[in-house]
């Protein structure tokens, strides 16, 4: 079946956006390297390009669940398995890529990833994702049933989490795109979480949960720039409401979460958008419908 169908074999357009999505990063890396865009060091801004799409990825994939949760909108289950395989996807281009840049020299690269701590956790994060991927199909499911396979899928979150260090470690001067990621997955796990012991939290415990996750990654972005730079750790706490040159990493996340309570505020037009569709189908469709929701 292709990616722009959904199970009953007709077209979705969230699919197929969502396949055009996972899709175009690569034909974008495709096409700068064919017509030689990706300057002086191409192996390398190709390495860095395909692990940047695979950790941003993983985010939108761990978003959707709590989209969903606070929407309802129940079609977004629909397009969380060809996001998932995409981050593998373009983590496994990562590598190959690497192995590629250094000449396919595998006892070389072994021994790189043994010796060099951040390509240690790289690996293993690799690992996770590869064990994550093998297991989405129906059949797995299946086989391993709803409980196990839900247990196994949560390690996504530790993907993240060593994912992000392995970014923040190999980011060289500018720790910004690490940090943000950081605290959205942070905010992801804590929002995971409050809806553990909280079915359905109000917008404002999504907001507050965001502004704190927002300022604990303020305090740490000072705090690895006054320990590891010598920054006066006040200075770069203050520069986050300094926009001359750039948005700080808080924002992002503060932005992530607000973005979530807002969606959870829009609930009740977008649950009447899809009851409104619902009420074409037969009786036993919707009784389907309402129950995976």
């Amino acid at each position: 079946m292709w990616p722009w169908f959904d199970r009953t074999g007709r077209f979705s357009a969230l699919r197929a956006f969502t396949f055009a999505l996972v899709a175009a990063p690569a034909l974008w890396l495709a096409a700068e390297a064919i017509m030689g865009w990706l300057g002086p060091r191409p192996g390398t801004e190709a390495i860095h390009q395909s692990g940047l799409w695979a950790i941003r990825f993983l985010a939108l994939t761990l978003t959707i669940t709590p989209l969903r949760a606070a929407t309802r909108a129940s079609k977004l289950i629909g397009v969380r398995r060809m996001l998932g395989v995409s981050v593998f996807a373009y983590a496994a281009l990562h590598l190959s890529l690497y192995i590629l840049d250094q000449h396919f020299a595998l006892l070389h690269v072994a021994s790189e990833i043994v010796l060099r701590i951040y390509l240690a956790i790289g690996f293993v994060t690799l690992i996770i994702l590869s064990a994550l991927a093998a297991t989405s199909t129906d059949r797995m499911i299946k086989r391993l049933g709803p409980e196990k396979w839900g247990r196994l899928h949560r390690w996504a979150y530790a993907a993240a989490g060593l994912g992000t260090i392995h970014f923040f470690m190999q980011s060289k001067l500018d720790v910004s795109e690490p940090i943000m990621m950081g605290g959205i997955f942070a905010f992801l796990l804590a929002d995971r979480l409050l809806l553990r012991y909280i079915k359905d939290p109000a917008s404002w415990m999504t907001a507050v949960l965001a502004a704190g996750v927002s300022m604990a990654a303020a305090l740490f972005e000072a705090a690895w720039y006054a320990l590891a730079k010598g920054a006066p750790f006040d200075y770069v706490l203050a520069a986050n409401f300094d926009f001359s040159f750039a948005i700080h990493p808080a924002w992002y996340v503060l932005a992530a979460g607000l973005t979530l309570a807002a969606a959870r505020i829009a609930r009740p037009w977008i649950s009447g958008a899809a009851g409104t569709q619902g009420r074409n189908r037969p009786r036993e469709v919707r009784s389907r419908v309402q129950a995976a929701q």
